[in-house]
């Protein structure tokens, strides 16, 4: 992408998401920190729904430390990799007491040095915990980073380095937000939704053209309905219309002939 495409495609994403969050609930940088560290390998979704019976009853280093190990899996174990990630989240609460005074800390080689936590994670804090310039690179951001153009790199370090290169300094505070939520839910993997991109013009990926033409026919926005009334089905799609067979008509049955009336 050329430096004014650039410019437009984080406009756009700007204005489609004017005030975008993690998808990760949290209300402390630690409650953050191990969500972050829970998500590898998951969805966000199965995350929060591990940590809602979880941070209600610990949500500090001391109160999860306390948990142990396998107190901690009974909470998390609907999570991949959970044995894992209960030892890193215990490891890493015991390393914050004894180094950190039971906080989280700023700089991002201390926070790599804690079990579990690489560069995405330890971005992740930084950006969203204390607002730091930090642009994290997971599977969404590098593909929308490199389909469209943006900033293409062969692994995630190159990715990033790049996107901090040409991302505008007043993108860079949201830009991770923008770049995940835009693969997450538009730019997906497999069929991206180009037909609703907001970044469509800029965008320099080659097939947007064909995976534009694929909008549904119906995606008019929808009206409000009146209370208790129905929704309507969606309609296929044009593609799928046509692929649909015809019902077959039924021929109607020649009516029975009356038969004569005896005589008397």
């Amino acid at each position: 992408m050329k430096p004014a495409d650039i410019e437009t495609f984080y406009a756009r994403l700007a204005a489609a998401m004017p005030d975008p969050k993690s998808e990760l609930e949290h209300t402390t940088p630690y409650e953050l920190l191990v969500a972050v560290v829970l998500s590898a390998q998951a969805t966000d979704k199965g995350v929060n729904l591990a940590t809602r019976k979880l941070f209600p009853v610990a949500n500090t280093p001391a109160a999860i430390a306390k948990l142990g190990v396998e107190g901690l899996e009974e909470y998390i174990r609907t999570i991949g990799l959970y044995r894992g990630k209960a030892k890193n989240v215990i490891a890493l609460s015991q390393i914050l007491l004894e180094q950190h005074g039971g906080e989280v800390p700023r700089t991002r080689e201390a926070l790599e040095a804690l079990p579990g936590v690489g560069r995405k994670t330890a971005n992740v804090v930084l950006n969203v915990a204390f607002g730091e310039l930090t642009l994290a690179v997971d599977t969404h951001v590098f593909r929308v980073s490199n389909r469209t153009t943006l900033a293409p790199g062969k692994d995630p370090l190159e990715v990033e380095t790049h996107l901090m290169k040409v991302t505008p300094k007043k993108y860079l505070a949201n830009a991770h937000h923008y770049l995940i939520l835009h693969g997450r839910y538009t730019c997906v993997a497999k069929k991206p939704l180009c037909w609703k991109c907001p970044g469509y013009d800029p965008c320099g990926f080659k097939e947007k053209k064909k995976f534009a033409a694929m909008k549904p026919v119906d995606e008019a926005p929808r009206a409000i309905l009146p209370k208790g009334e129905p929704a309507p089905k969606p309609r296929a799609t044009a593609a799928q219309a046509a692929r649909k067979p015809k019902a077959k008509v039924k021929a109607k049955a020649a009516p029975a002939a009356k038969k004569p009336r005896a005589k008397a």
